[in-house]
């Protein structure tokens, strides 16, 4: 029995799939409440649990031979990721598990809670004597599909700066997860996921010109700026401030790297940001 954790999201629901297509036994942890994906009909088990809830975990993973880790992005993900592992080690199974976690944890950057979140959850699971693997891929691809109203009036505005990224698509990564979740031989790996080319916005925001069918203007906002747009129209702050500090981490350039690890787990190269462009042009088109 494979776990997945984050079952219902943009990852963890292609991970779901994917390991269905592989004939693996899948438990896909949901909220309380939540029914999971109508297309799992009766093929995925579900076991509801609230990650600050221990017994509901204890419950979750019963049994599980490899667990996949994902949790939102969230005040306490750390203590989440915490209690998951604490969970798989009381299981009494040994379970293997991948952690999902972002591109330069191994690196143990300071000032980008993001990634300081991952890098405590991963000190977690190598104390924790289970078998462990970490998936750490950069910005998705989809995360630009939430500023397509932006591109489609012409504008990328986010505090990037200059620096490339090597974003990568959801779907590569759920297929290396799978690969890992399935296959042999990646014990105490930490699996770098990116794109097959490092980008800057401004480059980024000519892909999306070439869909949309219109110029598409990237504007390099100031952070103090993007913080105060995010909290005026809303977003948590805790979010909002994290979100600045990994833009910011971006712009430095530290997520540059484009790494092998993508196409050695898939078996194919990266899907790249064109691709996906072309894919949803029409979210884009004006």
């Amino acid at each position: 029995m494979i776990v997945v954790t984050g079952a219902t999201g943009t990852v963890g629901a292609e991970v779901v799939r994917g390991l269905r297509e592989r004939g693996a036994a899948v438990r896909a942890v949901v909220r309380p409440g939540s029914k999971g994906r109508p297309e799992w009909g009766d093929a995925v088990e579900r076991a509801e649990a609230d990650f600050a809830d221990a017994a509901s975990l204890d419950a979750a993973l019963a049994g599980a031979e490899a667990v996949y880790l994902l949790v939102a992005v969230h005040p306490d993900m750390a203590a989440h990721e915490r209690n998951v592992i604490d969970a798989a080690a009381r299981s009494g199974h040994r379970p293997r598990v991948v952690l999902h976690a972002a591109a330069g944890v191994d690196r143990r950057p300071e000032g980008v809670r993001f990634i300081g979140a991952h890098t405590a959850g991963l000190d977690h699971l190598r104390a924790s004597g289970l078998p462990w693997t970490v998936l750490a891929p950069n910005g998705f691809h989809q995360n630009f599909l939430g500023m397509a109203q932006a591109v489609r009036s012409g504008t990328l505005a986010v505090p990037g700066g200059a620096g490339a990224v090597s974003y990568v698509d959801a779907r590569d990564v759920a297929e290396a997860a799978v690969e890992v979740l399935v296959g042999e031989g990646h014990e105490g790996a930490v699996y770098t996921l990116t794109g097959p080319e490092s980008l800057t916005h401004g480059e980024l925001a000519e892909r999306l010109a070439a869909v949309a069918g219109r110029p598409v203007a990237y504007t390099a906002v100031e952070p103090a700026q993007a913080l105060a747009g995010m909290l005026a129209a809303g977003r948590q702050p805790w979010r909002a401030e994290g979100l600045t500090e990994l833009y910011g981490y971006y712009a430095a350039g530290n997520a540059a790297e484009v790494g092998p690890d993508t196409a050695r787990l898939t078996g194919h190269p990266p899907r790249s940001f064109a691709e996906f462009a072309a894919e949803h042009a029409e979210d884009f088109r004006a």
